[in-house]
């Protein structure tokens, strides 16, 4: 997807894909990481998701990457309760918003390296791989195995539903697309495969007849 179109969707406030609550597969599934309670979560395609707040309050430090600046500017002022956005530091093409220890870098995620974002511990993938396009998919999982060191665990939650029957985003990504593309830097493990498309109204109106919602622990290798 060009990068105007997600400015435009956040202009417009077109964000079907943000949840107003902390998505309960994260409260659900992220203990079973037992990742250390001080480690450093990367939130790629972060937007003003509630679940870095949860992040931060069972301990972690959280580092979102996001292409929007409106949605990080949101993120402060609705859900930090911040009066005043935090002044932004300008590096090179990138952004970076420091609050507390949730801190986020507005710009293009595919062009940080390892040494602008500093050392991670662990990954929180909600809705980054599902906002890709097939054709642009693969950049992003060589781009998150460049970020993320050897050892390092992540949730990922993917969507998987007949992509002919409706357009993306959010798209579908199948798990044998995963296996196949993401096997060779990762050890998978599904941890959940649910049907959930009574609870997706807008999947409904497009008549699609069926959708899973999958729960994968990553460990980098």
């Amino acid at each position: 997807m060009e990068a105007s179109f997600w400015h435009e969707r956040w202009e417009k406030q077109q964000i079907g894909f943000h949840n107003d609550a902390v998505n309960p597969l994260l409260v659900k599934y992220w203990s079973e990481l037992k990742i250390k309670p001080d480690a450093r979560v990367l939130v790629p395609l972060c937007g003003k998701t509630l679940d870095m707040c949860h992040l931060s309050e069972i301990g972690h430090s959280v580092l979102g990457c996001e292409l929007s600046e409106l949605a990080v500017t949101q993120f402060y002022a609705e859900y930090l309760g911040e009066l005043k956005v935090p002044t932004p530091t300008k590096v090179n093409e990138h952004q970076y918003f420091e609050l507390n220890n949730i801190n986020i870098i507005q710009g293009d995620m595919l062009t940080l390296s390892p040494k602008e974002i500093g050392l991670v511990d662990a990954f929180y993938d909600r809705a980054a791989l599902i906002a890709w396009p097939e054709s642009l998919r693969l950049t992003y999982v060589e781009k998150l195995m460049v970020l993320l060191p050897s050892g390092s665990q992540g949730l990922l939650i993917t969507l998987d539903y007949p992509q002919e029957v409706m357009a993306g985003p959010p798209f579908a990504v199948q798990h044998d697309w995963i296996i196949d593309n993401m096997a060779s830097g990762f050890d998978i493990e599904r941890l959940s495969c649910e049907d959930v498309l009574r609870s997706n109204s807008k999947f409904i109106k497009k008549q699609v007849p069926w959708l899973t919602e999958s729960v994968y622990r990553m460990v980098r290798k």
